[in-house]
């Protein structure tokens, strides 16, 4: 792997540790306000309709289908994208730039 690669890779993996790090502050400060909140909530009657309702954990599903189908076509499209300008490309690249291993 390349330096550029390794220097990347560890940026992307630092940025993913401080994501994970924050979501479990969120995660959390969420539990203890729900359990401050959970006698309070026992007082208040149902919604109505609100049986009919998909469950969070349905709307989480949901929601991550469709973003990973998005970013599958955003994926497919990119490299598309890649593939139709490489007529234009394939002349500029330099020999630094080839992938290792490549012969000429």
């Amino acid at each position: 792997m390349s330096s550029i690669n390794e220097v990347t890779q560890k940026s992307q993996e630092q940025f993913l540790g401080a994501v994970r790090e924050s979501q479990q502050a969120v995660v959390d400060a969420v539990a203890a306000w729900s359990q401050t909140v959970q006698g309070f909530s026992a007082t208040i009657p149902p919604t109505p309709g609100s049986d009919q309702l998909p469950t969070p954990e349905e709307v989480i599903d949901n929601t991550f289908d469709i973003v990973e189908k998005l970013v599958a076509s955003q994926r497919e499209f990119a490299r598309n994208l890649v593939a139709a300008a490489a007529p234009a490309t394939n002349g500029t690249k330099s020999a630094s730039a080839e992938p290792a291993g490549a012969t000429t």
